[in-house]
């Protein structure tokens, strides 16, 4: 079966939708300011994404884009006020930044009560310790298409291949939380496929085109393809190799259309959570 991560967005969206009118009553309307700095062509497609999704859901929202050659200290500036910013609950910098510009001090210096992106250590710590009113976003994403599909992750071995920060680390920590016995894989591991083979569930996170093939998957896998790559035809394609392993898996996401959707999805779902709990502590 497909996991359409296109159709779960929008069944999540309509939910997200109904608790923003009820907050809306209260007189909170949610608030995301997205910063962009340089002339990436990728980020700025994500930044006009998540514009469109704040209008959809009626969040109010503030857009900035920044020269390439904006210093350091404009960016952490506008970072300060922003966290000081009533009307504003979640704050974003699009990544990558250019390489003059410290992405560790920038993302640190986002209030981690505004932090909807889940980058400031004190969050992450939080997601280890299964506290955090936040989870990252793709790794989020992808457990809510695990429990919208009626997959049962307790007790099931997980493989996730991908030791990042932003998805192969915090998706582990995700996957701990709900009882499944994982493994991590990565550029360092000896013989991937003896692990992947054994996976009920398998998450591919590596950034390589068609890198997952029919062979390193068991029979009956729930396969999860978070990869965004081209092929030599410059088509966009997953790090799973889906014409082979679609006849051999359960269930598997397809690229595009599948982590992607709700990635963003979970980003306001987290700026939506951020006003919430900022209109419990008023």
């Amino acid at each position: 079966m497909l996991i359409s991560g296109k159709e779960i967005s929008a069944a999540v969206r309509a939910e997200l939708l109904e608790r923003t009118n009820k907050l809306k009553e209260k007189g909170r309307t949610p608030g995301l300011a997205v910063i962009l700095v340089g002339e990436d062509p990728a980020s700025k497609v994500y930044v006009n994404n998540k514009e469109k999704a704040c209008f959809e859901l009626g969040f109010y929202s503030e857009k900035y884009l920044l020269s390439e050659n904006t210093s350091e200290e404009e960016l952490l500036a506008l970072i300060d006020r922003l966290n000081e910013e009533d009307k504003i609950h979640g704050i974003l910098v699009q990544l990558p930044l250019p390489s003059h510009l410290n992405e560790k001090k920038v993302t640190e210096r986002i209030s981690p009560v505004k932090d909807v992106d889940c980058f400031h250590p004190v969050n992450i710590g939080k997601v280890l310790t299964g506290e955090g009113v936040f989870a990252p976003c793709t790794p989020a994403g992808v457990m809510e298409m695990l429990k919208f599909s009626g997959i049962d992750v307790a007790g099931k071995n997980a493989v996730v291949i991908g030791r990042s920060n932003i998805v192969g680390k915090p998706m582990a920590m995700l996957l701990l939380k709900e009882n499944a016995t994982v493994t991590i894989c990565h550029s360092k591991t000896k013989d991937l496929k003896e692990h992947t083979s054994k996976a009920d569930i398998l998450i591919a996170a590596v950034g390589r085109a068609n890198f997952v093939k029919a062979d390193m998957v068991k029979e009956g896998a729930v396969v999860i393809d978070v990869g965004i790559n081209r092929n030599e035809d410059g088509k966009l394609c997953g790090d799973v190799d889906f014409s082979e392993v679609s006849g051999k898996a359960s269930y598997i996401s397809p690229v595009p259309g599948g982590v992607g959707p709700m990635t963003i999805t979970e980003l306001m779902k987290n700026t939506l959570l951020s006003a919430e709990e900022n209109l419990k502590n008023f």
